[in-house]
């Protein structure tokens, strides 16, 4: 099986190539991603030295955006499953860079679309995320609610949602779009909340806390969203798209975590409190009925039992040092 996987040097892109090549000689997979300095270009190659170790591992340096390049990749290989998770991330920065997320997210996701014409795709599973619901007063948010987005980060999620269901009804391939809530776990990125509190503390440095913590996060385990791929990419799957939630449906204080890292590294991080984002939603907290009942799981990881093995990785590693 040969598997693209656009965004391999992300933090979700590196998980999911990582475990697609344990222990299985069958699948061959070819990543792309243009190593950009959203954030540490060093965290990013560190990953793909890693995944290079694998004779089964392909690496393209190019942006998708960049139609020539892109298509001549899909004109050496055929693919049979396609994952998309390259993208410019970062509801935030939208605000001070909104041109790179038409770049990326839409004219590098129609290049995408375009070349499915001449390959033998079965499956193209993408990325989505929660921030399409926009500011939900409604919980938890489920995949039948109307989608309501706030930014031009949702906007590009939600609009790649709306490209694939109208291709989907002239093309025989599987599309199914994934609608992540804030994911964490090892060699995540260092711009997510629970990594930038980690080194702030490591670091001794001040952490600023937005809204003065009034914040609800669905946090979902990156091992869970890989086991959700994999059982994906196993499945017989007979309707032609779909949208599911990966959530853990179970939404997280913001202050109580902060606590819980305080206890496990023993420290007082130096909180500065800063009035709310105009930029960020209050809560998140997502529906998993679905995804749980098509593919039969029974839980999700708890991020407070997680936390501890995340906080020795993070200092073990000196992942502060990016």
């Amino acid at each position: 099986m040969k598997v693209l996987v656009t965004g391999c040097a992300g933090f979700l892109g590196y998980h999911i190539c990582d475990e697609l090549l344990k222990n299985n000689n069958s699948t061959s997979i070819i990543g792309v991603d243009s190593i950009n300095d959203y954030y540490s270009q060093g965290i990013k190659k560190k990953r793909l030295k890693d995944l290079k170790k694998n004779k089964n591992f392909l690496f393209y340096k190019i942006d998708i955006s960049n139609e020539k390049k892109l298509k001549k990749i899909f004109n050496n290989h055929k693919f049979e499953i396609i994952i998309h998770l390259a993208a410019q991330a970062g509801v935030r920065h939208a605000l001070k860079d909104p041109e790179s997320y038409l770049d990326s997210n839409i004219k590098g996701f129609l290049n995408l679309v375009d070349n499915l014409k001449t390959n033998s795709v079965k499956k193209f599973i993408f990325a989505s995320s929660s921030s399409v619901y926009g500011e939900g007063k409604k919980f938890p948010q489920s995949e039948e609610m109307k989608p309501k987005p706030i930014n031009i980060y949702s906007s590009t999620k939600l609009l790649n949602e709306e490209i694939i269901r109208d291709y989907s009804n002239i093309s025989k391939i599987k599309f199914i779009g994934l609608r992540f809530f804030t994911i964490y776990g090892s060699h995540g990125r260092p711009d997510m909340f629970l990594f930038k509190l980690l080194k702030s503390i490591f670091k001794k440095n001040s952490f600023y806390l937005n809204n003065y913590g009034n914040h609800l996060r669905d946090f979902t385990h990156v091992d869970d969203v890989k086991m959700i791929i994999k059982k994906l990419i196993d499945k017989k799957i007979k309707t032609k798209f779909q949208i599911f939630n990966v959530c853990s449906n179970n939404p997280i204080s913001i202050l109580k975590l902060i606590s819980d890292v305080s206890k496990i590294t023993s420290t007082n991080p130096k909180i500065v409190k800063v009035k709310r984002h105009k930029a960020d939603v209050l809560k998140t907290h997502g529906s998993n009925i679905k995804i749980k009942k098509y593919l039969n799981i029974k839980i999700f990881r708890n991020i407070f039992e997680e936390l501890l093995p995340i906080v020795n990785w993070y200092r073990d590693k000196k992942f502060y040092k990016f």
